[in-house]
């Protein structure tokens, strides 16, 4: 399910790019499909959050706004309960090592979008995060060629796996 979900926030945050806000904070947009525990939480988790517009789907909700001129997006399951955020990055800011590995595996590739995902710290067991496999922080890479694109994942600790074929 976290899979999906993951899945889920990475394609609606591909396409987007970050932008600077020019306004100061305004009313949140599509409210009417939001549940009032989910507004109260994200008021209190993103209070400096300006320009936020509000969508519901039959997986949860999700809110796209902005913090400091960084266009983020927070998600939210069907139950009220966060999920996680995502923003886009710069490429130069992934770890070294991860940026070689990148450009030495997928030569050819073009790099795309770069989307930090930071889940709710509280929905990864301390026996994943020991593991590894459900960091509560992890960057994904579009990567493009003629052929194909994909999504590479790295973790917090410089690790590059391939997550998932687009095209």
């Amino acid at each position: 399910m976290k899979k999906l979900i993951l899945t889920v926030a990475i394609a609606a945050t591909l396409g987007t790019a970050a932008f600077a806000n020019e306004g100061t904070k305004t009313a949140a947009k599509n409210t009417s499909n939001v549940s009032y525990q989910v507004l109260n939480q994200f008021d209190v988790q993103f209070q400096n959050a300006e320009n936020v517009s509000w969508s519901s789907t039959s997986n949860g909700q999700k809110a796209d706004f902005v913090v400091d001129d960084v266009k983020m997006t927070a998600f939210y399951d069907n139950r009220g309960q966060y999920i996680g955020s995502t923003e886009n990055i710069a490429f130069k800011k992934l770890p070294a090592s991860a940026k070689k590995e990148i450009n030495e595996k997928y030569k050819g590739y073009e790099i795309g979008e770069v989307i930090k995902f930071q889940s709710n710290d509280t929905a990864a067991s301390s026996l994943d995060r020991l593991v590894g496999d459900n960091d509560p922080l992890a960057y994904f890479v579009d990567l493009k060629s003629d052929k194909e694109e994909i999504l590479v994942r790295v973790t917090p600790q410089a690790n590059v796996y391939f997550y998932k074929q687009i095209k």
